[in-house]
């Protein structure tokens, strides 16, 4: 609940938690067989690879903070790491990323193919929209259903990760400036963050004000997120990020370390944290849960 005193164990909480968003995965991912077993073969080995389960906890966390029930939360926060995973499948292709690992074990195209990786990630956005639209069940929550598709599809799109993803591909071929970049990441990772944080408000029946301090929370804190992944990208080992390091720097990307330096990419980082939960703070929804997440975006080591 918000404005909790209590001192939160965040390894447990995460450990606890995505166990939660893992037994939910599990539950809606259909079984491979038939078919078209390959790909849901494929979708199954993206999904269950592990990673943070951030975003879902992120959902769920902002329910409690505008205390509501984590159950009515649990199967479209689910979805949005069907979203986010999509997103991976896709990111690593050899049109994009190129990149042979992920989470560390073969990406899905070097796994299972390029055409079976691309079918995976439409199959998994598929499969996310319609949790969105059916669950929870309930002609009482109906209109939180479509708000949820709604601003998860805004996040998703051309308007948040898309536009984003796109803008970052043609960031390789021309340089950007400052206010380039933080419009790149605020898109490619804050949107669907912001909407991840918001979707917890809508499935706790929050009003306007408290979702929208809550999509600025997560706005924040994605930009932070994302600045802390461009440092890991130029200091951490494949080892700790399950995937390639240093390949921003191989493509050309433009990156916070690349345009500012490390020390300063850290020290930004650090104040998109404190306007985050000073947000929270001005709204009355601080919780130890979501300060120590957004604390954990930053200081995180993979």
């Amino acid at each position: 609940m918000a404005g909790s005193t209590e001192t939160l164990d965040l390894q447990n909480y995460l450990a606890a938690n995505k166990r939660r968003v893992d037994e939910t995965l599990a539950s809606l991912l259909p079984e491979p067989s038939g078919p078209a077993a390959t790909v849901l073969e494929a979708m199954r080995y993206a999904v269950t690879a592990g990673g943070k389960r951030l975003r879902p906890i992120l959902s769920m966390a902002a329910c409690e903070a505008c205390g509501g029930v984590v159950d009515d939360v649990l199967e479209p926060a689910a979805a949005v790491e069907l979203i986010h995973t999509y997103s991976l499948i896709h990111d690593d292709l050899p049109a994009m990323d190129n990149d042979d690992l992920r989470r560390g074990r073969p990406t899905v195209h070097r796994a299972f193919g390029e055409a079976e990786a691309i079918l995976a990630g439409d199959a998994l956005q598929a499969l996310a929209f319609e949790i969105l639209a059916t669950r929870p069940i309930g002609e009482n929550r109906a209109h939180r259903r479509n708000e949820s598709v709604r601003v998860l599809a805004a996040g998703a799109g051309v308007a948040g990760m898309v536009g984003g993803q796109m803008a970052d591909l043609e960031a390789e071929r021309s340089a950007v400036d400052a206010d380039g970049l933080e419009w790149i990441h605020r898109r490619k990772t804050g949107a669907l963050l912001a909407a991840s944080a918001e979707l917890g408000a809508i499935h706790a029946g929050a009003s306007d004000a408290d979702r929208a301090a809550l999509a600025g929370y997560g706005r924040a804190l994605g930009l932070a997120f994302q600045i802390a992944d461009d440092i890991l990208d130029c200091t951490a080992t494949a080892e700790d990020l399950g995937k390639t390091p240093g390949k921003d720097l191989e493509a050309g990307k433009a990156t916070y370390p690349a345009l500012f330096g490390l020390d300063a990419s850290r020290e930004r980082a650090e104040i998109l944290i404190d306007e985050a939960l000073n947000v929270l703070r001005e709204n009355g929804l601080l919780s130890e849960p979501l300060a120590a997440l957004a604390r954990f975006a930053v200081n995180r080591d993979r």
